[in-house]
């Protein structure tokens, strides 16, 4: 048999993993006809196997009914679910309406922007006085992680609600103003979160950054991996390695594989110690998307083994994606699913071409070691530049270099869980492990700090586009044989990366033309986060950095903003802070509220270092932007009750100039408006206010009534959580506020005009 035909016979199985995944895709964007999709996939699967038992040459019509019939059971597992999802979508919660839901755990619990959260399934939800029992999964967010709060806990969450997107598996996001733990976890879900929890106990002492590596590298807990860090791992490509995937998985079934042959097992007992092995490494680490699919994957493949089988690398992948999607459908709009299969397909498919072809010009080993991280980065990047439009170049380098120090990090960080009974030897072992993760650690550093580390790219879907393309000419050019194919991809290839590359300061500078000169404040367009610009005469203040340091510096560029006078955190969570290294060195005065913790006390600290003066406010001080006045009405000195987070957020305001008098509202939430109401430091109206919680259901009307704004910013991005919540629009649209939004107008900018303002829109010109 030829390589070429072992090759076709190897993707033969990839068509129908694409169908079924389209077919389950399109079911859960519109569920309301998945039915109708069901039956039509199902009456073309048998009319294709109709097709097929009559034709000389089946294989093709045989496939193509496979193909169909797998569509038809995803489709068919949504429309079986449809019911149950409408009852709990239709219950009475809008409004901001306050429910108890009952709910066990059945994911993972990560920390977020906001505190944490996790995806549960309804037992049943209180309604005021009615109970009812419901079945549906929700995503809960909370504050506040209590003990015992982990996969496989029941818990009752009190708070508000609303309906996710119809593509998501959960059917509602339950925003929580508290949780009360029920049940702890019990029996294997116990035993492995108690053993999650106690290896980051294990490292806990080890020099940072390495530690909190230990436990994302061996069992996937990122609890302790710093912002800092994360960042880090993300910008040079390697945060991959904290998300448990095949590798893993792969790595723990062959050593259980290998000791049962070392035993002399026999072939059967040989599977079975892998496939037992498999499934406690699946329920230590949690059923995350790509561990699930690595698990299906292993197991196929040792159900190949077990049956003398051995089945080629994308028939495996192409029948694990399709059992898959049948189980959850919902999986096919999950960006990790989607990177973890085609992360794997890409170094079935291209690792060796791409080895063959940097072959020539380096030796072997060299170009298959490149060739790994090559191909994945590749592949992946255009889905990831969706989450963020900037491309690592240092991504591959960075992998060639903490690529081989990850297996010894995970079996040495998985064998300190396994001997936590034995704490002595734990902790040794932990140590050990240490020495891999920090070196890890510090190339992710070394690799983020590099010059021309990233550069921008072009968001959403062109971006995509031309990422692939730039791709498909990378692989080209290094893999293909004929130089004049060669040649034609090379050419792509310049072509391609000279308009992307150009494009950022070439709109930089349109954006500069188009730009009112006379503007007075401008909200930048950050995605879900705030960043906001006051400018009176020559001085400007910027109030928070948005999530992110690569828009807030390109939003910097769009106005012309080399320094900043004055540079207020209004709180510490990412999506008001996210953004601050693009200030550092360029910022004269830093005004902040409550410290939480010692990493935002650093990130403080490296502003004094840099040459800025910080200073800790609170309510009662004000100072002078220009000819403006900026006072801070909120928080009070050393609150107890609003200690820190979302309701100590600062609140300034700035009046007595040209720029229209405005009030930026922070993250507060209703009771610390209305604590700040009764505080009686808002002693007028402003033209202006910046919504507080990129407009969270979470507000007191009154505030905004005794504010009387002409014009309202909602500083948002696209989200998950709702914002803007259609409860404070249509408040804001009874007080005949102009409401500006950043997600659908880009960069808002205000100015005084007369005894008027105006008011521009990025993308609507005008006011």
């Amino acid at each position: 048999m030829s390589v070429r035909t072992a090759r076709r016979r190897d993707l033969r199985l990839l068509p129908v993993a694409l169908t079924a995944w389209a077919g389950a895709g399109a079911a859960i964007v519109f569920p309301e006809h998945a039915t109708a999709f069901a039956v039509a996939l199902w009456v073309a699967a048998v009319l294709a196997l109709a097709v097929a038992a009559r034709a000389s040459r089946p294989t093709t019509a045989a496939l193509i009914a496979v193909a169909f019939a797998v569509a038809g059971g995803a489709a068919s597992h949504v429309a079986l679910a449809q019911p149950a999802r409408e009852a709990v979508a239709g219950l009475h919660i809008t409004g901001g309406r306050s429910a108890a839901f009952e709910v066990d755990v059945v994911g993972k619990v990560e920390r977020s922007a906001t505190g944490f959260r996790f995806d549960a399934i309804t037992r049943s939800v209180t309604i005021g006085p009615d109970t009812a029992p419901v079945s549906a999964p929700v995503l809960v967010r909370v504050q506040e992680r209590p003990a015992g709060l982990d996969l496989g806990a029941r818990a009752v969450v009190t708070g508000t609600a609303f309906r996710a997107d119809a593509e998501d598996r959960e059917v509602l996001v339950v925003e929580a103003s508290s949780l009360e733990l029920a049940r702890p976890p019990t029996g294997p879900l116990a035993a492995a979160a108690q053993l999650r929890t106690g290896l980051v106990n294990a490292v806990d002492g080890l020099p940072d950054p390495g530690a909190g590596l230990v436990p994302g590298l061996a069992v996937g807990d990122t609890s302790a991996v710093t912002e800092d860090l994360d960042q880090q791992m993300k910008a040079s490509s390697l945060s991959h390695l904290t998300a448990v995937s095949g590798a893993n998985c792969a790595l723990v079934v062959g050593i259980a594989f290998g000791i049962a042959a070392l035993c002399g097992a026999r072939r059967g007992i040989r599977v079975t110690a892998g496939l037992a092995t498999l499934v406690a490494f699946i329920v230590l680490v949690s059923p995350e998307p790509s561990v699930v699919r690595a698990g299906v994957m292993a197991a196929i493949a040792m159900l190949g083994v077990l049956l003398g089988r051995i089945g080629a690398g994308m028939s495996i992948l192409s029948a694990s994606v399709c059992v898959l999607l049948v189980l959850d459908p919902w999986l096919a709009a999950s960006l990790g699913f989607a990177l973890s299969a085609v992360a794997t397909g890409s170094l079935l498919l291209f690792a060796r071409p791409l080895a063959d072809g940097m072959s020539r010009w380096m030796p072997a080993p060299l170009a298959l070691a490149l060739s790994v991280p090559l191909a994945a980065q590749l592949a992946c990047g255009p889905l990831l530049v969706l989450i963020e439009p900037t491309v690592p170049l240092v991504g591959v380098l960075a992998n060639l270099l903490a690529g081989p120090a990850a297996p010894a990090a995970t079996v040495l960080g998985l064998l300190a869980c396994l001997a936590l009974p034995f704490p002595v030897l734990a902790q040794g072992l932990a140590a050990i492990a240490w020495l891999p993760a920090a070196w890890i650690a510090g190339t992710a550093d070394l690799s983020a700090r590099l010059p021309g580390a990233s550069i921008g790219w072009v968001e959403g879907m062109p971006g995509l586009i031309a990422l692939a393309a730039t791709g498909a000419a990378i692989g080209i050019v290094i893999a293909a044989r004929r130089h004049r194919l060669q040649r034609w991809a090379g050419w792509a290839l310049v072509v391609i990366i000279v308009v992307v590359v150009s494009a950022g300061p070439f709109r930089t500078l349109i954006d500069r033309t188009r730009a009112p000169d006379d503007w007075a404040i401008a909200a930048c367009e950050v995605g879900q986060g705030d960043a906001v610009l006051v400018r009176s005469g020559e001085a400007i203040m910027l109030i928070d950095t948005g999530p992110e340091p690569a828009p807030l510096a390109a939003c910097l560029d769009r106005f012309a903003v080399d320094r900043v006078d004055v540079l207020v955190f209004t709180h510490f969570d990412m999506d008001h802070r996210g953004g601050a290294e693009a200030l550092v060195g360029r910022a004269d005065v830093v005004l902040h509220g409550p410290v939480p913790d010692a990493e935002a006390a650093a990130m403080i600290a490296g502003f004094t270092q840099s040459g800025a003066q910080a200073q800790e406010v609170s309510a009662g001080q004000s100072g002078t932007l220009g000819e403006c006045r900026w006072r801070s009405l909120w928080p009070k000195a050393r609150d107890p009750v609003y200690p820190y987070g979302n309701d100590a957020s600062v609140v300034i305001d700035i009046t007595g100039c040209r720029v229209p008098d405005a009030i930026f509202l922070g993250d507060l939430s209703a009771q610390s408006q209305r604590s700040l109401v009764a505080s009686r430091a808002i002693d007028r109206t402003y033209a202006v206010v910046k919504v507080a919680h990129h407009g969270s259901a979470d507000q007191d009307h009154s505030l905004y009534e005794g504010l009387d704004a002409a014009v309202a910013l909602v500083t948002v991005g696209e989200n998950t959580y709702g914002h803007p919540r259609d409860e404070i629009l249509d408040l804001l649209r009874e007080e005949h506020a102009v409401i500006a939004r950043t997600d659908t107008s880009g960069d808002v900018v205000l100015w005084r005009d007369g005894d008027g303002i105006r008011l521009w829109r990025s993308r609507e010109e005008g006011g």
